[in-house]
């Protein structure tokens, strides 16, 4: 009895060492095979998917490797900023950012097992590498560039006062998208290759591993700050709803100023308009006087003789004693008949204008 148990334990053993020496390669992995530790041969999953052998343990062991996108966040980095107007370094703020990476080929799969051995590693090493190259980055460039976002609906409501929906919404909002893409691909790349050295190269060639992007998740202020950046940002607000203020009252007079100068010259034009009339019915009434002068003197004489008559009664209280022959007397008489002399061309005797009063 024991010598069966001790050859099934034994056989048992030998099926166990035996299937040591058979592994499966997935396709979502790759498959390091090591020789006392010194590394081998690397299976490429996408290319070598299945069953293969090797020597049994202990000789040759095996080490998987994942080749399939991997993402991990970076530490939350502070760096100080740089002010818009002037250049100079601003506040401070706190940036979160996530890294998107993968190991690209079973020669860069050997690079990474040398150097990193593990995605944990790569996390380690990769981390403080990007939180420095983004940290200066953050501290090159101005605010705008990083958080500068393009909303058609906000801008149309900042425009006309009040929110609007504007004709063609989801055109817009793809252009915006599209807009906010080519502003990351630009920070990605001031981000990946500052002072002209490809860090995704460098990575590359001395990890094995291929960073396919990196972007910002939340960027915010530290707590310390943020009380005074909100009061900065008061007093910012009232500074624009001063200069607001100014502008409207300069506007306001310019446009009062154009108004009275506009009314003026509508006035001297109305002014010059009504002299010109005038002028021109004086003249029209004198040619009318003349001919109506030229084809009755007498009478003409006549009716000016009954203004002058009516004329001096109407602005005197006093008493006239006067003869039947005074001049001034002789338009009641009735109008004065024509005369031979008249028709000859002798010119009519003036007006009679009264000459004292008693």
């Amino acid at each position: 009895m024991g010598r069966w148990l001790t050859g099934g334990l034994i056989t048992l053993a030998g099926l166990v060492w035996g299937s040591s020496c058979f592994y499966i390669v997935e396709p979502t992995e790759y498959v390091l095979v090591t020789r006392f530790g010194q590394l081998r041969v690397v299976r490429d999953g996408g290319q070598e998917a299945g069953l293969h052998l090797k020597a049994p343990w202990p000789v040759d062991a095996v080490q998987r490797l994942d080749r399939r996108l991997q993402v991990f966040d970076l530490p939350a980095v502070e760096s100080l900023t740089r002010d818009p107007l002037s250049g100079a370094v601003d506040t401070t703020l706190t940036v979160e950012a996530f890294v998107a990476w993968r190991i690209p080929d079973a020669a860069a799969a050997d690079r990474f097992f040398r150097t990193l051995r593990t995605p944990e590693q790569a996390r380690n090493v990769l981390a403080p590498l990007l939180n420095g190259r983004l940290a200066a980055a953050i501290s090159a460039v101005p605010m705008q560039e990083w958080i500068g976002v393009v909303d058609t609906q906000t801008a149309a409501a900042a425009l006309i006062g009040w929110p609007a929906t504007i004709p063609g919404t989801e055109r817009l909002a793809q252009q915006d998208l599209q807009v906010m893409d080519r502003r990351s691909e630009r920070l990605r790349q001031r981000w990946l290759q500052a002072d002209g050295q490809d860090l995704t190269q460098q990575v590359l060639q001395t990890y094995g591993v291929e960073l396919l992007d990196v972007r910002l998740r939340r960027y915010y202020y530290p707590e310390a700050v943020r009380s005074s950046i909100a009061e900065r940002i008061r007093s910012e607000r009232a500074r624009k709803a001063a200069d607001y203020e100014t502008q409207g009252r300069q506007q306001a007079s310019a446009i009062i100023a154009e108004a009275e100068r506009q009314a003026r010259t509508i006035e001297s034009q109305a002014q010059a308009r009504k002299t010109l009339i005038e002028t021109q019915a004086q003249a029209e009434a004198a040619r009318l006087r003349a001919q109506a002068y030229a084809h009755d003197p007498d009478f003409y004489l006549f009716l000016e003789n009954l203004r002058a008559f009516q004329s001096a009664l109407s602005q005197t209280r006093d008493l006239l004693l006067l003869s039947t022959r005074h001049p001034l007397l002789r338009p009641l008489a009735g109008p004065p008949q024509t005369s031979r002399s008249n028709d000859m061309g002798t010119p009519p005797p003036s007006p009679m204008i009264p000459q004292d009063r008693k």
